[in-house]
């Protein structure tokens, strides 16, 4: 693994952490979006965008719409945007497959959480990268993740390898996750883990943690395999790209 170094310790409380790194050329071959794609790139921490009780409360949305699926490996997820939910080895649509009973798992104030959330670490991004909040697309995919140290039964269900979410994704321009759970105490392994050239840039979740940062190869990543307990987690990613735009998800 080389050499470690942790950005993030689960026992801190950060206020705002940023540390600059130079951009890749990833953004290079995408179309540019003045005043928004990135031209400052780098990784940001923060414990001050949301509150533990916020993260608990979204914690239980979480769990309540993965009680209704599954992965039969350690690595299910949750998309209230398409509907996507892991159930046994495949993908099912929540929204066509539970119809109206979706009234029953989720509820109005849920959604406005998510939205509420969504808005404020969208604003955190432009102030740390210094462009307007205004400029950033919320985008696909969007979701909920629960792993745990259940042996992996489809690729899906590998989320250890190292990876790009700009080369992944395409439409990513700037990822954020917002930690549920909390290291050492919900979960063992599962840090998030920079991998720079030399050393490893480890952050610990904790629960109200809001980590960011720039989708290109300058942010090679990978999450540690999870020994035990449940990591919660959400990622949240923008785009400056309208067309790759998406909107807020809505309790049909």
């Amino acid at each position: 693994d080389g050499v470690t170094e942790v950005l993030a310790r689960h026992s801190e409380s950060l206020q705002d952490k940023f540390v600059e790194i130079p951009c890749s050329e990833d953004y290079d071959s995408h179309k540019r979006f003045e005043g928004c794609t990135p031209r400052k790139c780098g990784r940001g921490v923060s414990d001050a965008v949301i509150t533990r009780e916020e993260a608990e409360r979204i914690r239980r949305i979480a769990e309540r719409g993965l009680s209704l699926g599954g992965s039969d490996g350690g690595a299910s997820i949750l998309d209230l945007h398409s509907g996507a939910l892991s159930l046994g080895k495949h993908f099912v649509n929540l929204y066509r497959y539970f119809g109206d009973k979706i009234q029953d798992i989720f509820t109005e104030e849920d959604f406005a959480l998510y939205r509420d959330v969504r808005r404020r670490i969208q604003q955190r991004i432009a102030q740390a990268f210094g462009i307007s909040s205004a400029s950033m697309y919320l985008t696909k995919p969007t979701f909920f993740s629960r792993i745990n140290n259940t042996e992996a039964k489809t690729t899906h269900d590998e989320y250890w390898h190292p990876h790009v979410d700009k080369i992944t994704y395409g439409s990513f321009d700037y990822t954020s996750l917002l930690y549920l759970s909390d290291y050492t105490e919900d979960f063992g392994g599962g840090r998030f883990v920079f991998m720079d050239a030399g050393s490893n840039k480890t952050i610990e979740p904790r629960a109200g943690r809001v980590s960011f940062f720039t989708s290109g190869s300058e942010n090679l990543h990978r999450v540690e395999k999870v020994h035990w307990g449940t990591r919660y987690a959400i990622t949240i990613s923008f785009t400056c790209n309208p067309d790759h735009g998406i909107g807020d998800p809505v309790l049909i």
